[in-house]
């Protein structure tokens, strides 16, 4: 074969490979769906679903991202598409409204309407609606509890708390808002600090029935179908441990299944490993969706 023949050869083959990782990586590994339409009022009432190719009526992850209720996109997700999807699950990450544009009402009825969308259309893309898991990180870990656990979000659209087969909080601090607004500022008193100017009573207002109302811990009881929790926090932040073992004692004296993960690392990097190969937090998530999948 002389030279030009060999070149076009070569050319050839290379073509073909591209052709072909390209047709493994976007239509048969995962097929990606962005900036689905869950609401029409705002341009961040979207979300993005992530299926493996030929789904059908596989287990559904709905994910929130943090950003202190103020930042955040639903892009923030790393390598969870991948490790979802690979594991026979359909993902879905959304967008919210966000402080101080509207207020935590607002906000938090645009996860509970993403999630009513997704109970409703998930199937369309290969995903169960009787079969889904909530989780969420920082911000987005307070938002997945509530919506796991005050029924009047779900209720509202449509479903049953019964249908939300697990819950996965990731180094969350308001699971009792009351209580991190009091650290927060008997610290500030006790050490002649001036009081937070962005803090928590300023993100959840001044009335303390609302600060009660947006707390998880509130809206555990027995009998209402609450998931099983895995809560999941770093260990070097006295915050995010303390609340992570005040809902986890809420639970437990409500009968409801919980386990409580630490992790020594950082509140961004626990986020950013959950997928990674030999990542010790995601060999617990994964179990604990299994798990939670045969109840």
């Amino acid at each position: 074969m002389n030279g030009v023949g060999t070149m076009h050869t070569m050319r050839r083959v290379i073509c073909l490979f591209l052709v072909f990782f390209a047709w493994v990586s976007t239509g048969q590994a995962q097929q990606v769906t962005r900036d689905i339409r869950y609401a029409t009022v705002h341009e961040r009432q979207v979300l993005d679903v992530y299926a493996p190719a030929g789904a059908k009526k596989l287990p559904v992850v709905f994910w929130i991202h943090g950003g202190g209720w103020q930042a955040g996109e639903k892009t923030m997700v790393a390598l969870k598409p991948k490790a979802f999807t690979e594991a026979g699950l359909v993902f879905v990450s959304t967008n919210y409204r966000l402080l101080p544009s509207v207020d935590m009402d607002t906000l938090t009825r645009d996860v509970a309407d993403a999630l009513g969308w997704v109970h409703k259309n998930i199937a369309t893309y290969g995903g169960d609606p009787d079969r889904l898991l909530v989780m969420g990180h920082s911000a987005g870990g307070q938002l997945a509890a509530l919506m796991c656990t005050d029924d009047r979000y779900v209720k509202a659209e449509g479903f049953a708390l019964s249908l939300i087969r697990g819950c996965v909080p990731v180094d969350a601090d308001t699971f009792d808002v009351p209580a991190i607004i009091e650290v927060a500022e008997t610290r500030a008193r006790v050490h002649h600090l001036p009081l937070p100017t962005n803090g928590h009573r300023q993100k959840f207002g001044n009335d303390p029935a609302k600060h009660r109302d947006f707390s998880a811990v509130t809206h555990v009881a027995r009998d209402k179908g609450i998931p099983p929790f895995l809560i999941v926090h770093i260990a070097g932040n006295a915050d995010t441990t303390a609340q992570a073992r005040r809902m986890a004692n809420v639970l437990e004296t409500a009968g409801i299944p919980v386990k409580v993960v630490r992790r020594e690392t950082t509140h961004e990097q626990l986020n950013d490993d959950i997928g990674a190969p030999n990542d010790s937090v995601t060999k617990e998530l994964f179990a604990f969706v299994a798990d939670a999948l045969k109840r």
